[in-house]
């Protein structure tokens, strides 16, 4: 007699007891395997903003407005990119390698070697515009496919406030400790007379940061894919990567009704933009302008690492004073140091150094202040939307200020690059230009043209200044801090009551208004709903 075999169907494999989605309590030790990340987050930002334009110039063969037009190029995709990015992790728990791995986590992993192989290729001299325009196109892919997915992490480990700044906190010390390794490995490997100071610093970085993407994704975890959260995710409409793309731009286009937004976006936009022009011009600055060394150019820079006491100062002065006293800080430091290096450049002092490492330190410290401040009024600036719509949308605001703050470094770059190639500046291969020190064989710093130095002190000095005192006049017009936050909440709290907006307190309202850039009437649109009892007070997650 025969019978057949009846075949049932397989269940699929629970992966919620996994690793990765296995909780832990959130130690400093667990916190830095989080934050070690930020070796590569804010070193890569400092390598783009500081070190880029003057490597492809000075050894890659590049001319400075094709070196700009590289980086500008380069964000401008990035932009794009994130943008795609931060839906497909979103959805990635529908295939079987991001329920297995995590779907942020998968990228980590993936990134990791990603890093590895494609980070010391930036570094290799001479290449010229195509070879470096590629691979750094490679690279700023790889970065905002590790990075976008990683920075979500802190509201996938923990809904505790505790928990998160302790996160936040171990990154910032990470990131700061990269802005200064980025300048520091070359500038010591230089001062060793190595010719291939570059590429030795950026493979040594290459394996810094792998390692700690890779410890990251090792220490950290994700929400548990429980049935209910499996089911939340699943209600998530279906779209098309270019549809969520499309419906991302029209949420980001409504932020721009929201009058504190916007000035908080010209504060945050013209502050990291001359932070950028700056930190890009410097190393011509101190070689051209003042006849220093390339060594001591990149170890100005690596006063960076002022910033991280800095910063621990900035949090208490945040809660003590407010924003419109940091940036007031920030903003006076920066001004005395731009007008202290064009005073330096304008009397040619005989021995600068030590001045020049005085201005240095100030610098780096007016910009640690100008760094932790618009990110720690961000958030209270959702709760302003809030009032005005009725809905949590911090995702998109975020999402606005990254792309801002990418597009804008994008035109700072080829200003500077446009300006300084307009003075007529020579690049080391340029036929009939005359070498500093006849013996060198390599990429060697030329003798400039006349005007050149005086463009590049320009550049380095006036062109930060004219931004951070734009600025400063629209941070004297914020109006958002811990007082008027405390009565936004209140009044939020009243009306998500039942409270209706003709019974607010005058002042109130015009304080809402104010935030808001809308009269109050417009404020609050849910407010018949709540009065009805149909109205459900929208999720944090």
């Amino acid at each position: 007699m025969n019978s057949r075999t009846v075949t049932t169907p397989k269940a699929e494999r629970d992966y919620s007891t996994g690793r990765v989605y296995t909780a832990k309590p959130i130690t400093i030790v667990r916190s830095m395997g989080y934050g070690v990340v930020d070796l590569m987050g804010g070193g890569w930002n400092t390598i783009v903003g500081g070190l880029m334009l003057f490597f492809f110039t000075t050894y890659g063969n590049v001319s400075v407005v094709e070196g700009g037009a590289i980086l500008a190029i380069a964000r401008i995709v990035d932009a794009i990119v994130s943008l795609l990015i931060g839906p497909l992790t979103d959805n990635f728990f529908r295939t079987k390698l991001g329920r297995k791995f995590g779907r942020r986590h998968f990228f980590l992993l993936i990134g990791a070697p990603a890093v590895l192989v494609t980070f010391p290729l930036l570094w290799i001299a001479g290449q010229g515009f195509w070879y470096y325009l590629v691979v750094y196109l490679v690279i700023e892919v790889v970065m905002a496919m590790i990075l976008i997915p990683w920075e979500t992490l802190p509201n996938e480990m923990s809904a505790d406030y505790v928990d998160r700044t302790k996160l936040s906190a171990t990154r910032m010390f990470f990131s700061a400790t990269g802005t200064f390794l980025v300048f520091a490995l070359p500038a010591a490997i230089k001062g060793m007379g190595n010719p291939n100071a570059y590429l030795i610093a950026g493979s040594a970085m290459a394996v810094l940061f792998a390692a700690g993407v890779t410890i990251a994704y090792f220490t950290t975890w994700e929400r548990k894919l429980t049935p209910e959260f499996l089911a939340e995710l699943e209600a998530q409409p279906r779209q098309s990567m270019w549809k969520n793309l499309a419906d991302t731009l029209t949420q980001a286009g409504s932020t721009f009704q929201n009058l504190t937004f916007v000035k908080h976006l010209v504060i945050y936009l013209c502050s990291f933009t001359a932070k950028d022009i700056f930190s890009s011009a410097l190393t011509f600055f101190i070689v051209y302008s003042l006849a220093g060394s390339e060594t001591f150019g990149l170890t100005l820079q690596s006063l960076a690492i002022v910033g991280l006491p800095v910063t621990v100062a900035a949090g208490f002065l945040m809660v003590k004073k407010g924003p419109r006293f940091l940036y007031a800080t920030s903003y006076s430091i920066i001004v005395a140091a731009l007008l202290a290096l064009g005073a330096i450049y304008l009397i040619k002092p005989e021995n600068p150094i030590a001045i020049l490492i005085i201005v240095g330190i100030a610098y780096q410290a007016g910009r640690a202040l100008l760094e932790f401040t618009p990110w720690n009024v961000y958030p209270f600036i959702p709760d302003v939307d809030y009032m005005m719509t009725g809905q949590h949308r911090a995702g998109i605001y975020a999402a606005v200020m990254t792309f801002g703050r990418k597009s804008t470094g994008a035109i700072g770059s080829l200003i500077v690059g446009g300006i300084i190639e307009a003075s007529g500046y020579l690049k080391p291969g340029t036929e009939g230009g005359t070498q500093v020190d006849p013996a060198c064989v390599d990429a060697c710093i030329l003798v400039q043209p006349e005007g050149v130095s005086a463009a590049i002190a320009a550049v380095t000095v006036f062109l930060p200044l004219a931004l951070i005192v734009a600025a400063f006049v629209m941070s004297r017009i914020f109006h958002l801090d811990k007082p008027t936050h405390a009565i936004l909440l209140d009044e939020i709290a009243r009306l998500e009551n039942g409270g209706a907006k003709a019974d607010a307190d005058p002042a109130v309202a015009r304080l809402m208004s104010k935030l808001a850039g809308r009269r109050y009437e417009k404020l609050w649109p849910v407010e018949a709903a709540v009065r009805a009892g149909t109205w459900r007070k929208p999720s944090d997650d």
